[in-house]
């Protein structure tokens, strides 16, 4: 949705990065630049005059011209401001001492309530809770039967007596679900409500009393963040009208021009809660402004990438991983695929490649990445046998045919990956080095088992300090201590404690 922006931002950013010192025109026509940008993105106009007031006061500041780098300390100016405008700190929600806590969501029909409803309640369950979802729409046809769909798919108990499709009080509905969660112990109530296709009086009125009638913790507005400027004058009819106590931004992954995304928290006054960047009930979580100014302004969202990352490695696949490495023990076939799969679980490769610092300049090449090139990986590698996956040099000419023909690919297809599988081992060990863990290679140590006569006897020099300082090892306690003056401890190769007992014992 940002990307048009992003560009615009990124090329102003550009024309500004050589110069050494910045003069109140090149601020000037900086700040220009970048009210174009906001307000073909279809920013509310009130939030962009306040958005470059504050960027032009702070830059003709001491702040900008006694920078070592004026340009990149415009960037931050811009993006500390977008982060005000997108409402500074993250708001959590607001959970009522005695539970349950109720969470009533309102807005235009056609917002997407009821999918975002699916959504939060299966968020609330992944973050140890226990969601009850009300069926209070009886308005909109099968509205009732969506959400029991959803239900049954996050994972969530459903409450829903009345049939809909205009039949049933959504009022007793809303206020029976109170006495039913705490009698089937849910800690969270999600109503979600009718909504219209524009403001009348009649659904005020009919949200008013469903407000009245639950006493919700949090009154969550769900605004379309593809329509533009109207959803931010809805956002104000709604908040006057029923009382919001937050925002809920839904298709965030559309191509529409953003802007009202990030107008109505600076119109409304009330946070951005949450957001939704897809159709699957997982694209959903919490609405960090500092995350999305980064993606805004190119700078990528590593503290999310990384958020998913957790979320799809199960504790126990970590476990087994660092026992690997710990053991030393090769990175096979096996470990490839189970990483593979759950960069597929993240969602779009693409989508993850953005969230990465300055992959901003390379969006046509990750625009042209082909996800089902993981779907090509994993029929390849699942077409091996088990031993072929623990050990790949026994793939061999004959068994990379049988291996392409099972997998339905070309030969050259096997053998790259097999290539890409190598460079990934060999990286897997480096990082074990790296970290001090044995890579399965022998170390030379003047106490490891040598082949030779049984009981011979070998002299063992250190070498660290001058020739007449090198002294032979002490067989034992009881001789002269050597000069140790000018000795390096870290010049000693490693020893075997057990092993130079063992053979203290054998000189005896």
């Amino acid at each position: 949705m940002f990307d048009a922006l992003s560009d615009r931002l990124s090329g102003i950013f550009e024309s500004i990065r050589g110069k050494g010192r910045l003069t109140d025109a090149d601020i000037a026509s900086t700040a220009r630049e970048i009210r174009r940008a906001l307000l073909e993105a279809d920013v509310a106009l009130p939030v962009v005059r306040t958005f470059i007031s504050r960027i032009e006061e702070r830059c003709k500041g001491a702040e900008v011209s006694k920078a070592l780098n004026p340009a990149q300390q415009i960037v931050k100016v811009v993006n500390e401001e977008l982060i005000a405008i997108l409402g500074g700190e993250t708001r959590r929600l607001n959970y009522a001492k005695q539970p349950p806590t109720v969470i009533m969501l309102a807005g235009l029909q056609g917002a997407g309530k009821t999918t975002l409803a699916g959504k939060l309640a299966k968020w609330l369950k992944g973050d140890g809770h226990s969601p009850l979802l009300v069926a209070a729409d009886l308005q909109r046809p099968n509205a009732v039967n969506q959400l029991q769909v959803l239900a049954e798919r996050a994972g969530v108990a459903a409450y829903a007596p009345e049939p809909g499709s205009g039949v049933g009080d959504p009022v007793k509905v809303a206020t029976d679900s109170i006495a039913e969660a705490k009698q089937r112990g849910h800690d969270i109530v999600i109503v979600d409500t009718a909504g219209r296709l524009g403001i009348d009086e009649e659904m005020m009125q009919q949200a008013r009393d469903i407000r009245d009638a639950v006493n919700p913790d949090e009154v969550l507005f769900v605004i379309d963040a593809m329509v533009g400027q109207d959803a931010v004058n809805t956002a104000e009819a709604f908040r006057d009208g029923v009382g919001v106590t937050g925002v809920v931004l839904s298709k965030l992954d559309g191509d529409a021009r953003g802007g009202a995304a990030l107008s109505v928290r600076h119109v409304t006054g009330r946070p951005i809660l949450f957001a939704s960047t897809g159709e699957k009930l997982e694209d959903f979580d919490v609405f960090h402004p500092d995350r999305m100014s980064s993606r805004i302004l190119g700078m990528g969202d590593m503290l999310t990438l990384i958020e998913q990352a957790e979320a799809v490695f199960e504790e126990k696949q970590k476990e087994e991983y660092t026992e690997k490495l710990l053991k030393g023990e090769d990175f096979t076939l096996e470990d490839f695929l189970d990483q593979m799969q759950a960069i597929r679980k993240m969602g779009p490769i693409g989508n993850l490649l953005k969230m990465m610092p300055g992959m901003g300049q390379m969006k046509q090449q990750i625009d042209s990445i082909d996800d089902k090139q993981i779907d090509r990986t994993t029929a390849i590698i699942r077409s091996m046998t088990p031993a072929e996956r623990r050990d790949s040099s026994l793939i061999n000419g004959s068994r990379r045919l049988r291996i392409a023909n099972g997998s339905g690919v070309t030969v050259s297809e096997v053998n790259q990956l097999l290539a890409r599988f190598k460079e990934a081992q060999k990286m897997m060990r480096q990082m074990g080095g790296a970290m001090g863990i044995p890579t399965g290679k022998a170390t030379k140590s003047p106490y490891t088992k040598r082949k030779g006569k049984k009981g011979a006897k070998k002299k063992t020099v250190r070498r660290g300090g001058p020739a007449s300082q090198q002294q032979r090892a002490p067989q034992g306690l009881g001789g002269q201590m050597p000069d140790l003056s000018g000795f390096n401890p870290a010049d000693l190769p490693d020893i075997d404690l057990e092993q130079f007992f063992k053979d203290q014992g054998k000189d005896k």
